[in-house]
C-alpha cells in the first residue's frame, strides 16, 4: 500500500481526501476514487463471503448455494429481473454475504462511517482511496475494451451482463485475479444516499487487500487521528451526513438520535469540556 496520510485538522483532511480530483477529459472536479472508511487503522478488505467461510476454497463452494437460495426466497418481495448481477447487487445490498466489497464516491460518507462508533473515538481511524480510473489498465483486454468505450472507470450492470451473464462467465474471462468496480443500480434510497460502489473480482475466494498491495500506486490511505473525530462528527451532522440520511426510515433516524444524544462525558470519560482537555489516567 501507499505510504500513510495523517490528518492534522479538518481543513487538511478535506485536502488529502479531495486531492487530485480534477478529471482533464470532462473539465471538471470529478473525482476517480472511491472511498472506505474505517473507525480503526486495522483495515479488514474481506468480503462478506471470505469472513463468512473458513477460506477461499469453501468462500467458492457457499457462493451459488448463497444465491441461489436467496433468489428462491427473495421473489416475493423482490423483483430483480433475470440479471445474475442485478441479484448480486441485491444481496449485497440486503445483508447477504456476497463477493462485493462495498464503497462509496462520497469522502464524507467514508469518514460517517470512520466516526459512527463513539465507543472507538479512543483510537485513531482511516480512509481507504482507490483510483477507479487507473484501475482499468490492469484488467485484462477483453474487460477494458467493454470499459473503455463508455470512458469510466466502472461498470454498470448493464456493461457486465453483455460481459458475462453470470458470475461462473466472469470468473473465467482471465486467469490472473482482477478487480471491476461496479455503479449498482437504483435499488433504494440507502444506496443513493449513501452514494454506494462495489468492487467485484473474478474469483469468489480471492482477498482484494492481496490485489491492492500489487498495485500500490492506486491507493490512498489516510489516517483520522483520534483527537479529530469529535470535531469531523460535529462537522459531518451539521452537514446533514448522518445515519437519518444514510439509512433513511425509521431505523436511521433512532440510530442517529441515540448517538447525537450520547453525551460527550459519556462516550468519552476523560472529557472535562472546551479545549480538548483530558483527565489523566
Amino acid at each position: 500500500m501507499a505510504a500513510d496520510q495523517i490528518a492534522e485538522s479538518w481543513s487538511q483532511l478535506i485536502e488529502l481526501l479531495y486531492a487530485d480530483s480534477w478529471f482533464e477529459p470532462l473539465q471538471r472536479f470529478r473525482s476517480p476514487f472511491v472511498f472506505r472508511g474505517s473507525s480503526v487503522v486495522r483495515f479488514d478488505l474481506r468480503s462478506g463471503l471470505l469472513r463468512l467461510a473458513r477460506g477461499p476454497v469453501e468462500a467458492r463452494q457457499l457462493e451459488p448455494h448463497l444465491l441461489r437460495s436467496f433468489r428462491k426466497y427473495a421473489q416475493t418481495t423482490a423483483i430483480a429481473g433475470e440479471s445474475a448481477w442485478k441479484w448480486l447487487a441485491l444481496a449485497q445490498h440486503h445483508g447477504l454475504p456476497t463477493r462485493l466489497v462495498d464503497w462509496t464516491w462520497s469522502p464524507l460518507v467514508a469518514l460517517h462511517f470512520v466516526t459512527a462508533d463513539t465507543n472507538r473515538y479512543e483510537e485513531d481511524g482511516l480512509v481507504l482511496a482507490v483510483d477507479t480510473f487507473k484501475a482499468r489498465d490492469f484488467l485484462p483486454p477483453k474487460v477494458k475494451r467493454v470499459i473503455s468505450r463508455e470512458a469510466t472507470g466502472v461498470f454498470s450492470i448493464e456493461m457486465l451482463d453483455q460481459m458475462a451473464g453470470s458470475l461462473a462467465e466472469f470468473d473465467k474471462l482471465d486467469r490472473s485475479a482482477f478487480v471491476a468496480f461496479l455503479d449498482p443500480p437504483a435499488l433504494d434510497a440507502r444506496l443513493v444516499n449513501q452514494f454506494a460502489a462495489f468492487s467485484v473480482m473474478n474469483d469468489a475466494g480471492a482477498y482484494l487487500e492481496n490485489w491492492l498491495a500489487r498495485h500500490p500506486a492506486l491507493c490512498r490511505r489516510t489516517i483520522i487521528p483520534a483527537a479529530l473525530k469529535w470535531e469531523i462528527r460535529d462537522k459531518l451532522d451539521q452537514a446533514n451526513v448522518a445515519e437519518r440520511m444514510l439509512f433513511p426510515g425509521l431505523d436511521g433516524l433512532c440510530r442517529w438520535l441515540t448517538r447525537y444524544y450520547t453525551p460527550r462525558q459519556l462516550a468519552d470519560p476523560g472529557w472535562k469540556g472546551p479545549g480538548r482537555k483530558k483527565i489523566d489516567t
